[in-house]
C-alpha cells in the first residue's frame, strides 16, 4: 500500500470518527461556558508553564495534523521539482500526473473533512476557525484561496492525462506556483494555531480530550 493510500485510509477513519461524537463533543463544548478569553487565563497575568505532560496533551492536535500536512509538503515538492527541473528517469508522464491527481483529490478530502467536522468544534473558541468572522476566519480563508488555484490546477492535469490538452511543464507549473504561496503558509500556520502555547488559551484540558482527531 502506497504512502498515499495509507494516508487515505487515516483519513477515512478521522472523519467516521469525527461524525460519531461530533454531536457529543459540539453539545458538551457548548455548555462548559464558553467564553471568548480563556477559563485559564488570569487577566494581565502569564499562564502558567505547563508541565511535560500538560504540553504533550496540549499539542496532540498539531503534532497529528503536521503529519498530514508533512505527507502533502512532500508531495508537492515532488511534483514541482519535477517541473522545474525533470522527473524521475524511471518515472512516465502518466505515473507522474497520477501524483498529481492523488495531491489534488487528498487536499480537497482532508478540506473538506475539515470543515465539516473538526473546524466547526474549533470555531466555537477560536476565531481563526470561525466562517463567518470578518476580522479573523485566518484558516476558513486560506482554504478559499488555495481551491482557487487547486480546482485549476486539477482542471489541468485531469486534461493532460485524459489527453484533452498537451502536456506543458512551464504551464503546469504556473498554475502550481498561483497558489504555492497561502498553501505552504496555511500549513504552517494551521498547526501553530493547534500548538500547545495557543491551544491553552482556549481550552482545558478536560475539553481537549473531548475533540476528535
Amino acid at each position: 500500500m502506497s504512502d498515499g493510500d495509507k494516508l487515505c485510509d487515516q483519513v477515512k477513519v478521522v472523519a467516521e470518527d469525527n461524525a460519531k461524537v461530533l454531536n457529543t463533543t459540539s453539545k458538551d463544548v457548548k455548555e462548559s461556558s464558553i467564553q471568548a478569553e480563556s477559563s485559564q487565563k488570569v487577566e494581565g497575568k502569564p499562564l502558567p508553564k505547563l508541565t511535560p505532560a500538560e504540553f504533550k496533551a496540549y499539542n496532540r492536535l498539531a503534532v497529528v495534523m503536521d503529519q498530514y500536512h508533512n505527507h502533502f509538503r512532500a508531495t508537492w515538492t515532488e511534483i514541482i521539482t519535477g517541473l522545474r527541473h525533470s522527473r524521475p528517469k524511471n518515472q512516465s508522464l502518466r505515473q507522474f500526473l497520477s501524483i498529481a491527481q492523488g495531491f489534488c483529490r487528498m487536499l480537497d478530502g482532508h478540506h473538506n473533512i475539515e470543515e465539516s467536522y473538526f473546524f466547526p468544534i474549533l470555531a466555537k473558541k477560536m476565531p481563526a476557525f470561525q466562517k463567518n468572522n470578518k476580522e479573523h476566519g485566518e484558516m476558513i480563508a486560506h482554504h478559499r484561496q488555495i481551491h482557487k488555484g487547486l480546482e485549476k490546477f486539477e482542471d489541468y492535469v485531469n486534461a493532460c492525462k485524459s489527453g484533452e490538452k498537451d502536456f506543458v511543464a512551464s504551464d503546469m507549473l504556473e498554475l502550481m506556483e498561483s497558489f504555492e504561496k497561502v498553501l505552504w503558509q496555511h500549513l504552517d500556520e494551521e498547526v501553530q494555531q493547534l500548538g500547545a502555547e495557543n491551544m491553552r488559551k482556549y481550552w482545558t484540558l478536560e475539553e481537549l480530550k473531548m475533540i476528535p482527531m
